[in-house]
């Protein structure tokens, strides 16, 4: 009986590549199908300007959040939840399975474990809701909109050697990690630029979704059978 083959560096590292891949795929693909479900299932109009990403997970019927009151009642808000902690939950497993793609170094270890928070804050809201307990929820929130932008900073310094630094990812990287920032401050400062502070919102917590969608194509490239090696 002939003994079974161990598997080659590349062909683990390759698979590792797909599932983390499908694993961000299929976070963002579920969270934008719920949101655009939960939305729609409004009796009175969303507006993605306007409304928080929290007003869909909200549980009560009720006029919401004093510095900016409006009628709040999704009628999905269990599936919005579930959503949210979904996505939160594909993140983190993306990021422990491409973790041979980051590179070697504290910066690159210091985005893993950032993003890992804000992937745990992704799972926190959708534990709690905002109206549920407010104070665990913008937790959540800090988690999603500052850790997590400050660990798509570090993907902008990730070493050379690392695949999602190659070409002109880095650059792409910075870019998200600036407008994701900005967003955030303008965000939690109530500083409007006329764009909505939904808008502000989403540009700030789906930043990180993003970043991996750009990086599903980097390791989409690695994997293909014509890619270099």
């Amino acid at each position: 009986m002939k003994p079974t083959p161990t598997p080659l560096p590349e062909t683990r590292t390759s698979s590792a590549a797909r599932v983390g891949a499908a694993a961000w795929l299929i976070g963002a693909a579920q969270f934008l199908i719920v949101q655009l479900i939960a939305s729609a299932a409004w009796h009175t109009p969303f507006s993605w300007a306007e409304n928080n990403i929290s007003d869909l997970g909200n549980v009560h019927c009720q006029t919401w959040d004093a510095s900016r009151p409006r009628y709040v009642c999704s009628p999905l808000h269990d599936a919005m939840n579930i959503s949210f902690a979904v996505h939160g939950i594909l993140l983190l497993i993306g990021i422990v399975a491409t973790r041979r793609f980051w590179g070697r170094g504290r910066l690159s270890a210091c985005a893993r474990v950032l993003l890992a928070l804000d992937a745990a804050g992704w799972v926190l809201v959708g534990f709690v809701p905002a109206d549920v307990d407010e104070n665990l929820h913008v937790l959540g929130a800090l988690l999603i909109m500052g850790l997590g932008n400050l660990g798509l900073i570090c993907t902008g310094f990730l070493p050379t050697h690392s695949r999602f630094a190659a070409g002109g990812l880095r650059l792409v990287s910075v870019s998200i990690a600036a407008a994701a920032t900005l967003a955030a401050w303008l965000f939690f400062s109530r500083h409007d630029p006329g764009i909505g502070f939904g808008t502000l919102e989403r540009i700030a917590a789906f930043a990180a979704g993003a970043w991996t969608l750009v990086m599903v194509m980097a390791l989409a490239t690695h994997t293909s059978p014509n890619s270099p090696r």
